[in-house]
Formats: C-alpha cells, structure tokens, sequence
C-alpha cells in the first residue's frame, strides 16, 4: 500500500456535489463551445466528429456522456491516451478562472495531497490499493501551483 499524507484530501472526480470534480455544473466555453462540465468537455476532446462533440454538449445526463465518451466505433483523435491529461488540466484550468467559487475552494485546500479517491481507476485515481497513478488529483495540484503562482504575479 502506497504512503500518502495523513492529512490528504480524498474526492471523487464524478461527485457532481464537489467543487473540484469534473463532473459538477460549472459550465466552461472552450473550443467556442459551452460545456455544461468539465466532464463533457473531456468526453467529447477526445473524438473528431463535430456532430458527437455536440450530442456530448447538449446531453444532459452524465451517464449517457461518459457512455459516449467510451464508444468504439468513433475515430479517436491521435495519440489520445497520452494527452488526456492535458484535456483535463485545460478543462480544470478554465472552470477554475470561470467560476471564483471553484479556484477559491482550491486554493482553500492549502498544501494538501489531493487523490482521486476510485477504487478501479487506476489512471485517474488511486485506485483500491492507493497505487494508481492519480492523475486527476495531480492535475487539480497543478492547477493550484498555476493559479497561485498568477495570484502572486497579481
């Protein structure tokens, strides 16, 4: 079992009650598009259909975008699964300078070790055994360094 900080702050990046997840309302205009969440901007990034990256825009279930996220029979931009993260970290970046309720609520979290608490992500999260990568809890750390950084540069 991995040794993280006894003081770490666990979420989940699906929790829609959670400030900092992808999936809370927090609508973010990228790509000169409004996305409801973090969430569908990610899901949709990854395709080169125009008309699935708008089924993903306009759908109002979470459910039904991730299931769209994992279909199969769409081209998949290149190289997706080693820029995912930069997808994530623009997503998190731009609904953090949209909304001062969700860059104060990470700034609030100080110097904690952030974990994307899921037990079978092993890419995003820490996975059952806190071995996973945790990606998202990284991306969100690196976020905070960014706008803490731009907060001193005022």
């Amino acid at each position: 079992m991995a040794q993280l900080p006894a003081d770490a702050l666990y979420l989940s990046r699906t929790d829609e009650n959670n400030l900092l997840s992808s999936c809370s309302p927090h609508p973010i205009l990228l790509d000169d598009r409004l996305w409801p969440t973090v969430e569908h901007y990610f899901q949709a990034a990854q395709f080169v259909d125009e008309g699935l990256k708008q089924q993903i825009s306009e759908e109002a279930n979470l459910v039904s975008v991730k299931k769209l996220g994992k279909s199969w029979f769409k081209k998949r931009i290149d190289n997706w699964k080693n820029i995912r993260k930069i997808y994530m970290t623009r997503g998190i970046y731009t609904k953090c300078h949209a909304h001062e309720t969700v860059r104060q609520a990470l700034l609030d979290t100080g110097d904690q070790y952030i974990v994307e608490n899921s037990l079978y992500d092993y890419y995003w999260g820490a996975g059952r055994d806190l071995r996973g990568d945790n990606q998202f809890g990284q991306v969100l750390m690196d976020v905070r360094s960014k706008l803490r950084e731009e907060k001193q540069a005022g």
